[in-house]
């Protein structure tokens, strides 16, 4: 009896449990084992949940004792397998706080999450079947508890599969550049690909018919879609933005979609905890300039200083950008400075002895123009045709956007940002903006996310950045709550706590006033807590 009351709570409790886990999956781009580090996050930063787990098992295991103690049957046997049922209610609400469908993203039925649904029923059931075996009425509360691991185990297995499945649009893809022929040019870097890649499509439309991948379409599927959709006879170059969770991954993009022209932005912090470390980063990254003849590279950073004077030695062109004002190359011979071929600094572009402005945003990078000037110069444009586009750049969505609100408050959504570098960089501009107004700082953030080991350290160092400023620090969720308060204690405004978004933007326009500039950095979506 206990049993089968067991077995109906337990598939009740699976559909919950199933829609909560497949929107993380989802969510996560469909990669192992996130879904279970996702778990743990909401296990680690909500004490309620580590608590609600801990019961689940002290209840299995008191469930247990009559299989272990030979009391099946007894009528001790029966009460004490009530509490394996009491284990299966309690582990259907884990973890509190996780929605099923989502507000900031939504499930979204794929086909592709179709087949993950196919296959995480299979294992739910055969490995349902095997611990309802073994531990009787506790098994399906167990079952509940491991559901991330087994979503991350469905996921292993569709690997191969899906990347089967997709070869065939990787095909046509292949096919279509082949036909038309256009120069591939490629991006990479820890942050700002995509702002770079607009930059890119801009500068370059006014002398070739330029066709870039949309939005963050930058893996193998994306790629592969934008080429087939976008890429037409007559294009003359496909700018695209190529992303990395690891080492390999670049160099698969590249076999498929060979670059003439590779470009790397930065190395920074952002996917440290995917990667482990900046030298894995840089590794990855560095993949792009394998295929390509010619190279542009930011010198600045020494990791990218030394992978150009290795470019340069295996015959490559290499083209490089600097932020630096002493590396233009009218500096006196001799002078013992590193030179770069592009410099953009204190509002000039320089190329060579030829210099031209640009009006680059207080929040906006400076790398970013620079290395699409860079390109530009790889296809032998010259400033006087470059100049021109550089006069109206493309804002990238949700990257260091600035409005003004009919109130009269100044916006700086940055919610697309999550690297300390751009994090850094945007409140140095909103304070210098706020300043300038005569108005209040606000920044609204759940901070910065996937930096591994580092991740505490620069969140408290960004809060303290805020708080060194006189700006107000409204943090949203538990991510990184505690980080966040402790940078900021002790300042003339510590943290103020919101449960979500929508609370504490509310709260930001009041703080504000008419003078005020809110800065909306990162935005992380709801299946974090």
């Amino acid at each position: 009896m206990i049993l089968y009351i067991a077995l109906g709570l337990g598939v009740l409790a699976l559909v919950p449990s199933t829609l909560r886990w497949l929107r993380v999956a989802q969510r996560e781009h469909y990669i192992a084992p996130w879904t279970t580090i996702l778990a743990g996050l909401w296990l680690k930063v909500r004490g309620l949940n580590l608590a609600l787990a801990i019961l689940v098992l002290v209840l299995v295991v008191v469930a247990l004792v009559p299989r272990v103690a030979g009391l099946i049957g007894s009528d001790v046997a029966v009460e004490l397998e009530w509490a394996g049922v009491a284990a299966i209610v309690i582990a259907a609400l884990l973890p509190l706080g996780l929605g099923l469908r989502g507000t900031t993203g939504k499930l979204a039925w794929t086909v592709r999450l179709k087949r993950l649904l196919v296959a995480w029923v299979v294992l739910v059931l055969v490995i349902g079947a095997a611990l309802i075996l073994l531990l009787g009425p506790a098994g399906p509360a167990v079952l509940l508890l491991i559901a991330p691991v087994v979503m991350d185990l469905a996921l292993a297995i569709l690997k191969p599969i899906e990347k089967a499945i997709s070869k065939k649009f990787l095909v046509s893809a292949r096919k279509r550049l082949k036909q038309v022929g256009p120069r591939i040019v490629a991006i990479t870097g820890s942050y700002g690909k995509t702002s770079t890649k607009g930059y890119v499509a801009h500068v370059l439309g006014g002398a070739f018919s330029t066709v870039a991948s949309p939005a963050s379409f930058n893996n193998l599927m994306g790629l592969s879609r934008s080429v087939n959709e976008r890429v037409v006879p007559g294009t003359e170059i496909f700018v695209a933005e190529m992303g990395v969770y690891g080492t390999g991954e670049i160099r698969e993009l590249s076999e498929s979609f060979p670059p003439d022209i590779a470009a790397i932005t930065t190395i920074g912090e952002a996917h440290l905890a995917r990667m482990g470390s900046r030298e894995v980063i840089f590794q990855a990254k560095s993949e792009i300039t394998e295929k390509a003849g010619i190279v542009v590279l930011p010198i600045d950073d020494p990791l990218l200083l030394g992978l150009a004077e290795r470019c340069r030695a295996q015959g490559k062109r290499v083209v490089t950008v600097s932020t630096d004002p002493t590396a233009t190359s009218i500096d006196i011979p001799g002078s013992g400075r590193v030179l770069a071929d592009v410099v953009v600094a204190d509002g000039l572009v320089h190329v060579g002895t030829d210099t031209a402005p640009v009006a680059i945003s207080g929040v906006g990078h400076a790398v970013n123009v620079a290395v699409a000037v860079g390109i530009a110069v790889a296809l032998d444009l010259p400033l006087s045709a470059i100049a021109p586009r550089l006069t109206a750049l493309p804002e990238s969505a949700h990257r260091a956007e600035v409005q003004e609100a009919p109130s009269g408050i100044v916006i700086i959504d940055d919610t697309y940002n999550s690297n300390p570098v751009g994090a850094a960089r945007a409140v140095d501009g909103a304070a210098a903006l706020a300043a300038e107004r005569g108005g209040e700082l606000v920044v609204v953030t759940p901070g910065m996310v996937e930096l591994g080991s580092v991740q505490r350290d620069r969140n408290r160092a960004f809060a303290a950045q805020v708080a060194g400023y006189g700006g107000h620090l409204f943090a949203i969720g538990r991510t990184n709550r505690r980080a966040l308060v402790d940078g900021a204690a002790g300042a003339a405004h510590p943290a103020r706590l919101f449960p979500n978004r929508a609370s504490a933007v509310a709260a930001a326009l009041d703080q504000a006033s008419e003078r005020g500039v809110i800065l909306y950095e990162n935005d992380l979506p709801d299946h974090y807590p």
